[in-house]
Formats: structure tokens, sequence, C-alpha cells
């Protein structure tokens, strides 16, 4: 009944709804069937007169084929013109009012954010630019259509690159480290066409200028052009740029409330709406030796491998959904071949001392100083110790869900807190205050008190509670901040991922006399 009122009709409704569904958003814009004329009036060149949009895209798609090996999308970029009828957004509407210009300032100044300019080719940019503005420089139509064609493309590719580079990174963490579990946001074609898209190019390239606080203040460093103290100027340059890198890349805490782990720093906070509303020391897995003030100069392909240590702290996010008060530590069968069962030989008493339990096929062995440690097999036994004040996870382990069998928990290990370099666990995360944390994501009340009172017990039995309300966690790796009043904190590279990342930059970094003179 209500279809039969309508009195409008249906095509033009339904042509509509196809232009808002294009993929690209632009494919149902106007035809310039006028293009010779309005590119003559701009320019005041005759030449372009005779230009037809069907002379235009012959010559377009020759040179996006020529150019392939020099754009980074170039599918992207050739499906977009192709959508839009090859149409030259850049020549036709942003030339003559100045944005490619702008355009082209931007990428000039990407020095600022450490990155080398000549990556986005403002100068030939600017050079193409120019030709169009002469009425005399662009001579025959095939110059013309060539023209057109190369400063669409080359703008268009640049414009993606500045863009990604800027709001994701110019690196993949997940590509270069081997232990990198957090959920990071990369370019895709929706980032990628927004820039295409964008009808003011000033407007949009203020609006993916990173604006979070630390990174203004890390640029601020690295334009200022100082040294740290106790490191060389190139040691300082890399502390600024591999951590303003970090600061592009797409994987920050979207939750109002978490709990973060900065490995460098040995440091947890719980952050609640920006602020830390508790923070301790922690101890994480052991790193490898890494020589912080090597040279920059000095870096090679080798460089770019990451060869983490069996023990270090893997960065992720996930969210703490349970814990284990008293809990049973299922020793892994590599702490147990390596350090156990070595103990174990020495000792015959070790095993009974430290509560640890012993099982073959499933059945505890009873009368485990019976067996000769020195020869057993490696992987005959498991081996479980029993809550307690020796246990290795203390009194209570945080649960979440991961690809490392990593948790945060208590330690009887307390003298390792008063150490200044505190990666000394097996990879998981040992915590300087866990009650503490547990009050902060229980809250005060009946459960916090049931936690309380059980980690007291002499004969304690182990204990799981779930988390009401989940807590996200992030476990991460930034050895370069600025604290609460504003000055520069550097931790050493502990894992020497600080390395690994530099070497990966290497090629889109701007040396320090470009970035001085900016």
């Amino acid at each position: 009944m209500i279809l039969t009122n309508i009195k409008k009709p249906i095509l033009p409704v339904f042509l509509s709804i196809l232009c808002v569904l294009a993929l690209t958003v632009q494919s149902c814009k106007k035809s310039r069937s006028d293009l010779g004329a309005e590119l003559y009036k701009k320019t005041k060149n005759k030449i372009f007169k005779d230009a037809t949009p069907e002379g235009l895209a012959e010559v377009f798609k020759k040179v996006l084929v020529d150019d392939k090996a020099k754009m980074a999308n170039p599918n992207l970029i050739a499906s977009f013109y192709e959508q839009n009828g090859y149409d030259p957004i850049f020549v036709a509407d942003h030339i003559f009012n100045g944005d490619v210009d702008i355009t082209a300032n931007y990428f000039e100044k990407a020095g600022q954010h450490g990155l080398d300019p000549r990556m986005f080719k403002a100068d030939q940019i600017k050079q193409l630019v120019a030709k169009f503005k002469d009425k005399k420089a662009i001579k025959t139509l095939d110059e013309a259509y060539h023209d057109i064609a190369e400063l669409e493309i080359l703008t268009a590719n640049s414009l993606i690159n500045y863009s990604s580079a800027l709001e994701y990174g110019m690196v993949s963490p997940r590509k270069i480290y081997a232990r990198y579990y957090t959920e990071t946001k990369r370019p895709d074609s929706t980032s990628m066409l927004r820039a295409l898209n964008a009808k003011n190019l000033k407007t949009y390239l203020d609006s993916i200028q990173p604006k979070d606080p630390q990174y203004l203040m890390l640029q601020k460093a690295l334009l200022a052009g100082g040294t740290a103290q106790g490191m060389t100027k190139e040691e300082t340059t890399r502390y600024l740029v591999v951590n303003m890198e970090r600061l592009r890349w797409k994987n920050k805490p979207s939750q109002p409330r978490y709990v973060i782990v900065n490995i460098p720093d040995y440091r947890l906070d719980v952050v609640d709406h920006g602020k830390s509303i508790l923070n301790m020391k922690v101890c994480v897995g052991e790193g490898r030796n890494v020589d912080n003030t090597a040279s920059l100069v000095e870096y090679d392909e080798s460089d770019k491998i990451d060869r983490p240590f069996t023990r270090e702290t893997p960065q992720l996010n996930s969210v703490i959904h349970s814990v284990q008060v008293n809990p049973i530590w299922n020793i892994p069968q590599s702490i147990a071949s390596k350090e156990i069962m070595v103990e174990a030989a020495k000792d015959p008493y070790y095993l009974s001392n430290k509560n640890i339990d012993v099982y073959e096929n499933g059945k505890k062995v009873e009368d485990t100083e019976t067996i000769d440690w020195g020869s057993a097999s490696k992987d005959k036994y498991e081996f479980k110790q029993r809550p307690g004040d020796d246990n290795s996870l203390g009194k209570i382990k945080f649960l979440f869900n991961n690809k490392s069998s990593v948790y945060l928990h208590d330690t009887p290990a307390k003298q390792a807190f008063n150490q200044n370099m505190r990666a000394v666990s097996h990879g998981c995360v040992r915590l300087g205050d866990p009650q503490a944390l547990a009050k902060v994501i229980f809250g005060e009340g009946t459960t916090y008190d049931k936690i309380s009172k059980a980690m007291s017990e002499d004969n304690p039995d182990p204990t799981t509670i779930g988390v009401p309300n989940k807590m996200p966690v992030y476990i991460t790796y930034i050895t370069c901040w600025a604290d609460e009043t504003g000055t520069l904190q550097y931790r050493p590279d502990v894992y020497g991922l600080d390395i690994v990342l530099y070497a990966h930059l290497q090629k889109f970094l701007a040396n320090t006399n470009q970035i001085a003179s900016l």
C-alpha cells in the first residue's frame, strides 16, 4: 500500500543508491566532456583546447603501465582512475587553487617526522605543476596528456605513501618482530582512497598529522638536534626516530581502563581515562646481549633479522579473564629439563624441599629420590610445584589468553625488584605488588577479601576466580618517552628491538643534516 502511493520515479532513486555504494565514492562524479576548454581556461595554453577525456584516457593507461614499478600501490591507483574515467582530479581541481603546491610543501617537511622527504617526490611534483602554470611550457597535445598522467600518478602515489606513513607508520611490526602479537591496524584501500578523495588537501593533511603529546615532544627533541646525556648524537637520533615510528603504529589501547607493561622500563601501570592510578616495578623475561652504543652507520642487512632469546617476554594485547590464587605451577618442559632436573641431580632432596611433585604418564611418582636425574630422560616426567611460599608463581597469577603461555604473577624472589636491570624471568611478568593489582581489578568487597585471605593462608589450596569486568592488558616495548614533567626518559634497548626497527627504517630516514635545516 505504501509503495503504490510513492509519486517519485524509481530509476533516479536506484541510480543514487548505486552511486552511494560505489567503491571509490567518486565513481558517480560528473564527466568532464569539456576537459579541453576547462584546462585551456586555467592554463591559458592553446594546446589544451583540443584535449578530450578519450585522448587522455588512452595515454593515461599507458603511463600507468610504464610507471607501475614506481608505485607502492599500483593496482589501487589504476583501479581508482579507471573507476573515475581517468579524470585528472589533481590537475583540474587542485593545481590552480594552490593545493598541489601546498601538498608538496608538506612532503618537503617530512624530515620533521624523521622521514626522508625524497620519498615523496616533492621536487618532481613542483616541476610538473610549474609546466601547467607556464602557458608556453607544454608544446604538444601528446606532451600535455603525458604530463597530466604523470602528475596525477605521482601525486596520488606520494599522497598515499605520506598519509600511510603518518597514520600507520612506515614498517609493520608484525613483519619484523618474531614475538609481536599486538593487534595493529595497517593501511588498507579505505584509508588510501580517503586520501585520494580529499576535497581540501590542506585540511586533509592537517588532519593526519600526529597530535599525540608524546609524539610532539619526541618530534621537538628530534628537530632540536640535541644529545641525550651519556649518548652520542647518533644514539639519541635512533631512540627518537624508532619511538616516533612506534607512536605512529595503530596499536594503542582504545579502552578507558587497562593494564600496560613497558618491558624496557620494567614497569606496570593501570591506566584509567589517560591517568595512571597504580604503578609498580616488574621483572620481565631475560634478553640478549645488546650493544646499544653501536654506530648507526654500522647497521647492515643482518640487523633486520629479529633473533629473540628464548626467555624474552613477547609484545601482545589480551584481556585478563581470571586469577589463580595460590596457583600450582605446571613447570614447562624446557625449564624442567634445563633447571629442575639439573638441580635434582645435585641434591636428592631438592624436589621435596621445593614442594615439586613428579608425574610419570599422569601418575604421581612417590619416591623421587631413587631416580637418577643425571641420566633420566628429559621428556619422561612432568613437574608441578604445589602452592606455598616457595612457589615460583608466588601467591597469585593473572591469566589472559595468548600464544606464548605468559601471564602476570607474584614471586617469592623479591630481591630482584631492588635491581635496576630486571630482565630476569623465564618470559612471564613478575609483579612487585600483585595484591594491589588484584584490588584495582576486583575493587574492594567480598571477592577481594576472599583473595586477600587466601593469599595469607599457611597451607593454601589453589583457587580460580573469574574477573567480572574483564581488564585489557598490553605488553609493549618503548625505550624513549616524555614523563609527567615533559622530561625525556631513555631506557636500554634490552631486547635489541630498536636496532631491528632502525635497520628496517634506514631507507626511509632523513639524515640529521636534513632535519636540522628544516
